[in-house]
């Protein structure tokens, strides 16, 4: 037995003194999650809040609020470099490849259509005929001044024309 009734001689009442062990862990127990509610957020006004957290986000429209956010991650890696040969640039490269082809989709997905992103647009495509499917690390260094010039161009084309990206 877990708790023992000092007033009860052993042989009497054992049925009581379960139940009263029984009532005695429901309350520690909702003590514990009453104190895991306030400590987690929860509380009285915790299913609202799930609920709200549960129901899915609105997928974003394509638009020019993808096109400026790829612009943003690309432009994120402006000050970033590596030295082909030296084994520091597949993160490089490999980050830049990909959001110049995040950027490649946005531009054609915008509501501005994709004749308004018409050079940088041929810029990629240009980068991506050459580049091809092949990701790794000693191919992408063997392009290593495509990419940096593309990531580059495509910024200066971008810094002209404003009205792209805002």
């Amino acid at each position: 037995m877990l708790f023992r009734n000092a007033a009860c001689a052993p042989d009497r009442h054992p049925a009581r003194t379960g139940l009263r062990a029984g009532a005695l862990a429901v309350v520690v127990a909702a003590a514990l999650v009453s104190c895991t509610q306030a400590s987690s957020g929860g509380g009285p006004d915790a299913d609202v809040r799930n609920a709200a957290a549960a129901e899915p986000a609105a997928a974003p429209s394509p638009g020019p609020a993808l096109a400026r956010d790829a612009f943003a991650t690309l432009q994120a890696t402006l000050n970033e470099t590596c030295t082909p040969g030296a084994g520091d640039c597949a993160y490089f490269l490999g980050r830049v490849t990909r959001e110049l082809t995040e950027l490649d989709e946005s531009m054609r997905a915008d509501t501005k259509g994709p004749g308004h992103f018409e050079e940088p647009l041929a810029d990629l495509k240009a980068l991506f005929g050459k580049v091809g499917d092949d990701r790794s690390e000693a191919h992408l260094e063997k392009h290593f001044s495509e990419i940096v010039g593309t990531r580059d161009g495509i910024n200066a084309w971008m810094q002209a024309h404003p009205d792209a990206y805002r």
